[in-house]
């Protein structure tokens, strides 16, 4: 089975700060994976490095078995939530209608079907019948959902999420990972900024544990170990438990 990423020796700096040391690691495709880690440990840096959103001083970033600029097209990504401009005068249609931007090429206009199609992505996450409010006067889980929803009208490959779960309420939590397990289940490959350590072993199949360097890397039985918690953590497991957060 060929690998969904390759990441070997990662470096990456802000500044002349290393944020990022040497982080390598690879998951096959069909995996639903956590980046774990301490409150500025680089877990969004590294999501942000894989996409090719910030430069990188070193290393080397397949998916696909290819380079990134021949796939991003099958790319999907929903950032953080404090990351967007929720007062930009859009409606919940139009907002998931971007999802189908990237394949339609450049000076096209959505068609019917691409329409129909938004409408019904919306429906997979219990939000068609705010299709036509404005985004900034939804709630945060119904807003994650309707990114999750643009997410799926680009027909991905490959999603990452940062920090998905992050200031929503408990429905709209099971709803987004029961569509992330829906989508791992037919072949697709998820990465997850997450920060709720109660939840690890519950929503994912592998992880990713750094801060600053790789901590582990592999099967959330083999990574999620109190071993492995309390050197990235730096502290007894137990404290850890409350922390999260990521740069």
């Amino acid at each position: 089975m060929p690998k969904a990423i390759n990441v070997k020796g990662l470096h990456v700096s802000y500044y002349g700060k290393e944020v990022l040391k040497n982080v390598s690691f690879s998951f096959e495709t069909g995996s639903l994976i956590g980046i774990l880690g301490p409150n500025g440990a680089g877990k969004s840096t590294l999501m942000k490095a894989v996409l090719g959103l910030i430069p990188h001083d070193g290393g080397q970033i397949t998916i696909g078995d290819r380079p990134l600029k021949e796939i991003r097209k099958r790319i999907a990504y929903v950032p953080q939530r404090s990351n967007i401009d929720w007062d930009f005068p859009i409606i919940v249609r139009d907002t998931v209608l971007l999802g189908t931007y990237p394949k339609l090429g450049l000076f096209h206009r959505p068609k019917k079907a691409d329409k129909e199609w938004a409408l019904a992505c919306l429906e997979q996450v219990g939000m068609e019948k705010f299709a036509n409010s404005q985004i900034g006067e939804l709630s945060g889980g119904q807003q994650q959902r309707v990114f999750l929803a643009r997410a799926l009208a680009q027909n991905a490959e490959y999603f990452f999420l940062d920090e998905p779960f992050v200031g929503i309420d408990v429905g709209s939590e099971e709803v987004i990972i029961n569509k992330l397990r829906e989508l791992q289940k037919n072949g697709k490959t998820i990465f997850v900024v997450h920060h709720d350590l109660s939840k690890v072993e519950n929503y994912f199949d592998d992880l990713i544990l750094i801060n600053k360097e790789l901590y582990g890397a592999g099967p959330v039985q083999h990574v999620f170990q109190m071993e492995n918690m309390e050197k990235a953590y730096g502290m007894p497991f137990a404290m850890a438990g409350s922390l999260g957060g990521g740069v």
